[in-house]
Order: structure tokens, then C-alpha cells, then sequence
């Protein structure tokens, strides 16, 4: 996995590098025919990684978020590039926004690597460090994160069932508004745990590859282990996942 983890960084590092540079007529927003905000700026670094990719690694095909056709099967082997994985918070200048990069065979997410240009901070994996932050085990002392709770496919019952639960039993909640984040918040430990609701892969796929490496549970909407289609993707301590993966099941 080494030269496609040596890609993968490559590609993150120079999108990371062009979007500090990028001026703020890129992050204006606009609304999506789903509803969601984007900017010139996602599709721009999609463009450029997808460029990247595919001189690097010839023959293994990207499927981004702002080029791929919605609920088309993945490949058997791809990359799955999120340009700028928290864009409203990109468009307002607020610094929680990630450029998210997978490699996945088989529905299973080998490399991911996750740059924050305005943390400047780059967290990949194979490669994390070998002693991971504890997590807390109880809920009642848990530091969760929630993401994907605006409007769309995740708002419903199940939604605010999560929502009610967790701001009830955890012991702290926060919003970053980015699911690779928060992800990334689970593997380092400032989170213990967090729960994406309505994930699509290349949300989740790098930091799903991060958390695993790193010995944390990843969990879907029916308890065990992740898979791409889930409504729900639940990461922590074995005892907070599954607890977060069954306030969904209800």
C-alpha cells in the first residue's frame, strides 16, 4: 500500500495547497438541486485531485462527490474523494473543512488520508501513531460528535431520536460540521466517539480507514461492522458504538 498511500498525500497536499491560496471568490456558495451549498472551489479541487490520481495511479478510476452519478454501485477498486468535506463551514470562513481521500477494494477502505488546510494538519493511514488516545467507555462519559443532521435524506424520526438520546446521556456533544472530522476527532481522541447520520462513502471512507487503524469500533445501523448504504456509521469504544448504533435502531 505504500505507493498508494505516497499518491494519496501527493494529491491531499497539493489540493490543501491550492486552497489556502485560492481567493474568496471560491468559496461562494450555491445551492445544489438537493438542497446542499457548494462552491466553485469543490469542484475545482475535485478536478485537480482527479488530474492527480490519475497520473499517479493509471487505471484506478475517482468517484467524487461533485462528479459521481447518486446511488451508482462503486467500482471493485477506486478512489473516493470528498473535494471539501464541510462546505458551509469552508463558505464562512470557519476552519473545521477537510479535503477527504480513500482508496477502496471491495467496499473496504485501505488508505485515507485527510487534510485540513486551515488546521494544518494532515492525518493519514497505514502509518497513524501506535498509541491512540483512550476513550471513554461509558456514554455518560463520552465527548460525542454528531454530524449530518440538517436537512435531507437524514432528518426524520431516527434523526431526532439520535439527537435527543445522545444530548440526554453523553456526557458532551459537539457539531463540527464535517464528518471526516469528526472521524479523525475519534481516531486522535479529542473525541471519544461520534455518530454521522445519512454517510455517504467518500464522507466517511478515509476517516472509516483512520479509526479502524487505530483499533476503534465502526459500526452501521445494525450493529456491526460498517458498510457502505448504512443510514448510520457509529465509531468509539465498543461499549459507546454500540450504544450509538442502537439509539438508530431505536
Amino acid at each position: 500500500m505504500t505507493g498508494l498511500r505516497e499518491a494519496a498525500e501527493a494529491s491531499v497536499d497539493e489540493a490543501v495547497a491550492w486552497l489556502r491560496s485560492a481567493g474568496r471568490e471560491w468559496s461562494v456558495a450555491r445551492l445544489k438541486a438537493a438542497g446542499e451549498e457548494v462552491t466553485a472551489a469543490d469542484a475545482e479541487v475535485e478536478s485537480r485531485m482527479t488530474r492527480a490520481l490519475a497520473a499517479r495511479t493509471p487505471g484506478v478510476p475517482v468517484i467524487g462527490e461533485e462528479s459521481s452519478a447518486p446511488g451508482a454501485p462503486l467500482p471493485p477498486r477506486c478512489w473516493l474523494l470528498d473535494p471539501i468535506d464541510g462546505t458551509v463551514n469552508f463558505a464562512r470562513g470557519a476552519p473545521m473543512y477537510a479535503v477527504s481521500l480513500a482508496y477502496v477494494r471491495d467496499g473496504v477502505p485501505l488508505v485515507g488520508v485527510v487534510g485540513a488546510p486551515a488546521l494544518g494538519r494532515r492525518w493519514t493511514a497505514p502509518g497513524g501513531p501506535e498509541d491512540a488516545r483512550p476513550l471513554a467507555g461509558d456514554p455518560r462519559r463520552a465527548v460525542v460528535g454528531v454530524s449530518g443532521t440538517g436537512a435531507g435524506p437524514a432528518r426524520g424520526s431516527a434523526t431526532r431520536r439520535v439527537l435527543d438520546r445522545v444530548q440526554d446521556e453523553a456526557y458532551r456533544v459537539r457539531a463540527q460540521g464535517s464528518m471526516a472530522l469528526d472521524l479523525v476527532g475519534v481516531a486522535e481522541g479529542w473525541l471519544d466517539a461520534c455518530v454521522c447520520l445519512a454517510p455517504k462513502p467518500w464522507d466517511v471512507a478515509a476517516g472509516v480507514a483512520l479509526c479502524r487503524e487505530r483499533g476503534r469500533d465502526v459500526l452501521g445501523a445494525d450493529g456491526r461492522a460498517f458498510a457502505f448504504g448504512s443510514p448510520v456509521l457509529a465509531v468509539g469504544a465498543p461499549e459507546v458504538a454500540r450504544w450509538l448504533a442502537g439509539l438508530w435502531e431505536g
